[in-house]
This record gives structure tokens, sequence and C-alpha cells, in this order.
């Protein structure tokens, strides 16, 4: 079990046992809402968050009876759609499908942001739990981890490993394998995970650590070739391709999540409408299957034991950042 999916499991367990039963519904709730929901997705369409935002959207429409509109915002590895939730009216019509990118993992990269990710966000529940996954462009001479950090080492700067942008999951992912591999990396950022795969797919960049929801379907149609995941154990999804410790590096164990969140201050009878409604939705046999074909593991939480993996999944990306000496420019 990875160190993420261990810290959201102990979370979940621990917040579980010590939770106080939930009283009446305050009136509040009972007219919201009346009028559109924006659901604010800080990267372009396409991504891994615009794969669960879209069916989680078109079914709380169902549910609340009001329009719920995904507002594509990327940027910056997530963090000017988060800047935007942040400072939008705390009234429940505007929330965030947040990501470790900008949640966890930005803050500790950026001396400043526009934003801060535990004080300017109610926190609703996270969503679905997922691994990265090594990927190459099928014509690469390579089937395996370790043939590819050997290529690497063969031609040194020659390599193009893109990511969704600076800061993000797949960013500290790939500067976690070159610290395990000691190989010298030709960095490409883009502004999200789709442009990144779509230039993998046409060979411009050779080798990216994708997510599981935008590349499994690639992996299996023989589009690209998958050479490790992320975790401690592999995936159904993509039976055939080893995990970190099978593929030599342990080192390289990253589970990413997505949440929903609101703008701090948003009234908390609404917060618990929305996390009902929310967790309802992500934990019928429907949805648990849909995140499953896309190769995510849902995992619902309360508000408060989304705040403590915000908390926790945050120290441990620093320490992360401060141990491998990570820098952006």
């Amino acid at each position: 079990m990875t160190p993420v999916r261990r810290m959201v499991h102990a979370v979940l367990l621990a917040t579980a046992l010590g939770a106080a039963a939930v009283g009446a519904t305050p009136a509040r709730a009972e007219t919201y809402p009346d009028r559109p929901i924006h659901l604010v997705v800080p990267f372009p369409p396409g991504g891994p968050a615009d794969i669960v935002a879209r069916p989680l959207a078109e079914r709380l429409m169902a549910a609340l009876g009001q329009p719920v509109v995904i507002l594509n915002k990327p940027g910056a590895s997530g963090t000017i759609g988060a800047a935007f939730v942040a400072k939008s009216a705390p009234d429940g019509y505007t929330l965030l499908l947040g990501t470790s990118n900008e949640l966890t993992m930005s803050p500790g990269l950026y001396a400043k942001l526009p934003y801060d990710p535990v004080r300017d966000f109610e926190p609703i529940t996270t969503l679905v739990l997922f691994p990265n996954v090594l990927v190459v462009n099928k014509d690469l001479p390579v089937h395996s981890a370790s043939e590819l950090v050997a290529l690497t080492r063969a031609r040194p700067g020659k390599i193009s490993y893109g990511t969704s942008g600076t800061g993000s999951t797949n960013h500290l992912t790939t500067e976690l394998y070159r610290f395990a591999t000691k190989v010298e990396l030709n960095y490409v950022p883009y502004r999200g995970g789709a442009p990144a795969m779509a230039d993998l797919l046409g060979g411009q960049i050779q080798a990216m650590f994708a997510t599981m929801p935008s590349s499994t379907g690639l992996i299996n149609g023989g589009a690209i070739r998958a050479l490790m995941v992320t975790d401690t154990k592999r995936w159904a999804a993509i039976p055939d391709v080893p995990s970190a410790p099978e593929a030599g590096l342990p080192e390289v164990q990253v589970i990413s999540f997505n949440g929903v969140l609101a703008p701090a201050g948003t009234p908390r009878d609404i917060v618990q409408k929305l996390h009902d409604e929310i967790v309802k939705i992500m934990n019928t046999p429907t949805m648990t299957a849909r995140m499953l074909d896309q190769a995510g593991a849902v995992s619902t939480s309360t508000p408060e034991q989304f705040a403590e993996i915000l908390k926790i999944d945050f120290e441990r990306w620093l320490s992360v950042i401060k141990t491998n000496e990570i820098h952006v420019e």
C-alpha cells in the first residue's frame, strides 16, 4: 500500500470512528440551489479531472434540479482555476474540482500563490484515487522502465519527457524518477495533460508520466506503450504493466486524488447538502464502474476527512520537494 493510499485509508477510518451524528439540515439548504452551479475544472477539456467532472456534473444536475456547468480554467498547474474559485462568492454556486496539483503540491513549490489551499476553501468530499503510469511513444525502442533509463542515459538530454505543467503531479513524479535514476531529462511542460498526450502520440515528446484515466484506453489500444504504474501493486485496467517495485523503481510511488471544494465561508448546510448528494452519486454502482473503466478508484470522505487528507498530503509533498531540491522557475 502506497503512502498516500495508507494516509487516505487511515484518515477515513479515524474520522469515521470519531464523527458525531449529523443533525437536521438548516433551512438555508432547503432553497439551494435556485440557479445554475459552476464546477470549475482547472485543466483543459479531456484531461483526467474532466473525466471525473463531467459525469458527476450530469448526475448532480439531476439530483439538485439545476444546471451544473463545467468551466475549464487551465493554466499554471491548476492554480489559475483554483484562484478563481477562491475569490468567488461563498454561496455554493462556484465549486472547484480540485486535484493534488494545486492543493498539496504547488503550495510547496511556489513562494507565492494567489490563494491559500487551507484558508481559502471549504472541502466537501474526495472523489477518486488513481496512480500515474510511465508511458512512451509506441515507436520508441524500449519495452521496460530499465530499457528507458538505459536509452535516456545513452542519449543525455535527447529524450523529451512531457508533463501537464510545472508543479503538476506528473512533473513531481518525473522529478522523483529523475532523482531515482540519475538520468538527464529534456523536460517539456504543457498547459494540461491532454496536449501533452497529443504530442506523445505525435512523437514530439517520447515519454511522460500520464494519469491512468487519460492513458488506459490508449495503452490497451496499442497507441502508446506503458512501462510502469506508480503504485505498489498492478492495476486491473492494465494488468500486464508492472508496479513501481517490480520495475525496479520503488521510490517512484504516487497516488493522486481529486475532490470537490467550495470557497471559504460557504454556509455549512450548503456544504453538507452538496456532500451528501455527491457522495451518493459517486458510490452508485454506475459511477463506481465508470471510474474503474477509467482506471480510478472511487474514494469519498466527509469534509473533515478531506481537510485532514489535504494537510497530510501537503506535508508529504513538501518533504519530497525539499529532500530532492525541486525548484520551479
